[in-house]
């Protein structure tokens, strides 16, 4: 049990793979050595106090759903929109039958692939879109208002020089065209 205490993130089947019974979970939640964060998702009682938690619950669902953080949640990551995150938004590849998780809103995508990284969030190593393929996204999925916004923010360069040429190369390959919103940043 202390090398499960000590991990971040940790499911069912990694406890029954060293051992642990549901029974032995169960108590485990119960005593306060361990605290259920999900169905079937757990980590140690005294990790909860170090992590941010508002990243550290995306990270996790994100874990959880096999997904990539994307579009509203994605946007609210990199500060290029000032909304509230009131559900997590985690896309997931097309072929994945979706999972049902409380204030979590499941993208299905064909073109999975395109832009994702993978980065340390509260701990956990997680995948998100990039900064480019979630504004493509937000032109495609989101209302205008929260995509040009987002695009405005990213084109400003205040956390980092804006990467045209990887914006449009997004934007060719979702089929979303975005030239007349880039066109007065470009002249």
């Amino acid at each position: 049990m202390k090398k499960l205490e000590k991990k971040l993130f940790f499911t069912t089947k990694d406890a029954e793979e060293v051992g642990i019974s549901r029974r032995i979970l169960s108590y485990y939640v119960k005593t306060g050595v361990i605290e259920r964060i999900g169905q079937g998702v757990y980590r140690g009682a005294k990790l909860s106090e170090i992590h941010d938690e508002k990243w550290f619950e995306l990270a996790t669902t994100a874990k959880r759903m096999n997904g990539a953080i994307c579009l509203l949640s994605a946007l609210i990551y990199y500060e290029l929109s000032d909304d509230f995150m009131d559900e997590y938004w985690i896309a997931i590849s097309h072929k994945h039958s979706k999972i049902d998780i409380p204030n979590t809103r499941t993208i299905r995508m064909r073109n999975f692939e395109i832009g994702i990284q993978e980065i340390e969030m509260s701990g956990l190593t997680v995948k998100i879109f990039d900064k480019e393929r979630t504004i493509i996204d937000a032109f495609r999925l989101l209302d205008i208002e929260t995509a040009i916004k987002a695009l405005k923010i990213y084109m400003s360069g205040k956390n980092q020089k804006p990467n045209i040429k990887k914006l449009s190369k997004y934007a060719k390959e979702l089929r979303q065209d975005i030239s007349k919103y880039l066109l007065p940043f470009t002249i």
